[in-house]
């Protein structure tokens, strides 16, 4: 395809290479241009035989497409996109209308593979069956998403812009991933047929990018139930590690450093964006001058109890001691502040003025007091303090704890 760089309209012109043989150049022109019409001539011929009747009337060819042996026809990946792809757009928060388009988008989403052009040409689907939605008169929204759901193709190419375009699009990959992770198929050494690890990474790189906080794993339990074949935990966590791998490499490309990608995703793996925030959040406060102090302080109170095997529970009036009565007081101004959904820089936050009660608790305070009742309720005030950062980040993995 040769363009204006200007205006980006297509010129009447190819580029072709040789071989250097002594065949004049003129001669090398024709053989080309006698393919090229004939090419033209045949995309003409489907063109005008596909457009002849509207998209949807070529749903039911889809039965005669196989996409994988267990996992049915086309149609049946169809049919399951339409059940998949609301449940995406509504856990986005996309409104009702949009939501709709969304659906209408996954009904015709591979509608185009049975058309002639496309079968002819492979790499136009997604193009033509968006080309084709607009004459049939369907909505610019669910044309756009038919295209859409294919990005990004490859690294560097543009991500969905549209709602039902990101919602189509991560159904679509959530649903391959699933079913063929379940069916035997997840990619081996090189050896990646159905390019999973590319619908791995376009489901990160989406929702980082389009800046859409969503939790995977609800969305894969419902992808599982709509499967032909029986679903695991175990298929459903391998999917889940490979996404997190994907996402892992990606935050190291962008140069997070390693213990802080660790320490999000050992929390967050399963919400690309959520841990992309919170890896640039952390980042940030690893970065500060008081950060060591801080984390010595919360990783006191952590490395006395986890690895206890029994979770002691603080019972209020056991301990009367100034030092732990402060450091309760402490804590539950940062527990009114924090939940499991919070942002790495509230629970910091909330965090940080916790730290002279802290070490003023460790240098007053005998945890392991031979009295049960008191070590107990000591340990159990630790451990609801460790419990504050559950859900948000583990800063046990990080350098220097």
């Amino acid at each position: 395809v040769v363009d204006d760089a200007g205006d980006g309209r297509l010129l009447p012109y190819f580029i072709a290479v040789r071989n250097g043989d002594d065949q004049p150049l003129d001669v090398v022109r024709q053989g080309y241009e006698d393919v090229i019409r004939a090419r033209f001539a045949d995309a003409k011929f489907f063109y005008e035989n596909d457009v002849r009747q509207p998209l949807d009337a070529f749903l039911p060819r889809l039965d005669t497409l196989t996409f994988q042996q267990d996992l049915g026809s086309m149609l049946d990946k169809s049919r399951r996109l339409e059940a998949l792809a609301p449940a995406v757009a509504r856990a986005l928060g996309l409104d009702t209308d949009t939501t709709a388009f969304t659906h209408r988008a996954a009904q015709l989403a591979k509608a185009d593979l049975a058309t002639q052009l496309v079968v002819e040409l492979t790499s136009l689907q997604g193009f033509m069956g968006s080309h084709y939605a607009a004459l049939s008169g369907e909505d610019l929204a669910v044309s756009t998403a038919i295209l859409e759901q294919y990005l990004p193709r490859f690294a560097g190419d543009d991500l969905p812009a549209t709602g039902p375009g990101l919602a189509l699009g991560l159904a679509d990959r959530i649903d391959s991933l699933v079913g063929l992770f379940a069916a035997g198929l997840a990619p081996t050494g090189s050896a990646d047929p159905y390019q999973l690890r590319r619908a791995a990474l376009g489901i990160v790189e989406s929702l980082i990018e389009r800046q859409a906080a969503l939790d995977l794993r609800p969305l894969m339990v419902e992808a599982a139930a709509l499967m032909p074949l029986v679903v695991t935990d175990n298929v459903l966590d391998e999917v889940a590690a490979f996404i997190a791998e994907r996402l892992r490499g990606w935050l190291r490309d962008r140069g997070f450093r390693y213990d802080v990608v660790d320490a999000v995703l050992a929390e967050r793996a399963g919400n690309p964006y959520a841990a992309y925030r919170a890896a640039r959040q952390l980042t940030a406060w690893v970065e500060r001058d008081d950060w060591d102090d801080l984390l010595n302080a919360y990783g006191r109170c952590i490395r006395i109890v986890r690895d206890r095997r029994e979770h002691d529970e603080y019972r209020p009036g056991v301990d009367d001691d100034p030092a732990t009565v402060a450091l309760r007081e402490a804590y539950e101004i940062a527990r009114a502040q924090v939940n499991p959904d919070s942002a790495v820089d509230r629970l910091l936050t909330a965090i940080h003025p916790m730290v002279p009660a802290i070490n003023r608790f460790f240098d007053d305070v005998l945890v392991m007091h031979e009295d049960e009742a008191l070590r107990r309720t000591r340990l159990g005030l630790l451990f609801d303090i460790w419990a504050l950062s559950h859900g948000i980040v583990d800063l046990t993995r990080l350098e220097g704890f």
